[in-house]
């Protein structure tokens, strides 16, 4: 496994060995002990989510407060605009959100740790992204950041308006929303 560092040190991009031949192709996506090796990774996973989301689909930006969840991501089908937010208020990149792309072709996963808002925007006609989860869904600890903060300035190639749950579009500002201490 290849482990890629972010801008964020803590949120890591992780690139399976993938064996490939005219028949297709095979890679462990996961794999306990090698996530611990390579990316010193040793979270326990309690939930495994699985999403499905048409082109202009934007989720997020959500996360647990009461009950913080790592994520560990990967797309199947399709690309997605992947953003993970630190907030973290006494981390040194506190409210500083970093990028990347993740596809069913390029087969890379993504480490988001707890303590950071976590969302997505498909950029194919469909994504399906496959997520496990260190923590248990809890409602009442969900919290959503409104994907369009000024603050924030995450620039998502969204083309027009993106497609929202009606959750999303009632996200907080930045600045008004709870974070970690």
């Amino acid at each position: 496994m290849n482990v890629l560092r972010t801008a964020i040190r803590e949120v890591l991009i992780l690139e399976p060995r993938v064996f490939g031949d005219d028949r297709g192709f095979f890679f462990e996506s996961y794999n306990q002990r090698a996530l611990a090796q390579a990316a010193g990774i040793a979270a326990p996973f309690v939930q495994d989510n699985h999403s499905r989301s048409a082109r202009n689909v934007l989720r997020g930006l959500h996360y647990q407060i009461g009950q913080p969840q790592g994520k560990l991501v990967r797309a199947i089908v399709g690309t997605v605009f992947d953003v993970a937010v630190d907030i973290r208020r006494s981390s040194p990149t506190f409210g500083k959100w970093v990028s990347f792309e993740l596809s069913a072709a390029n087969k890379r996963m993504a480490w988001i740790p707890a303590g950071f808002a976590h969302g997505f925007l498909a950029l194919s006609e469909h994504a399906e992204l496959l997520y496990k989860t260190t923590d248990f869904w809890d409602p009442e600890h969900e919290r959503t950041i409104i994907w369009d903060d000024r603050d924030l300035g995450i620039a998502w190639p969204v083309s027009g308006a993106p497609t929202l749950s009606e959750k999303d579009r009632r996200g907080v500002r930045f600045r008004d929303a709870a974070v970690f201490e």
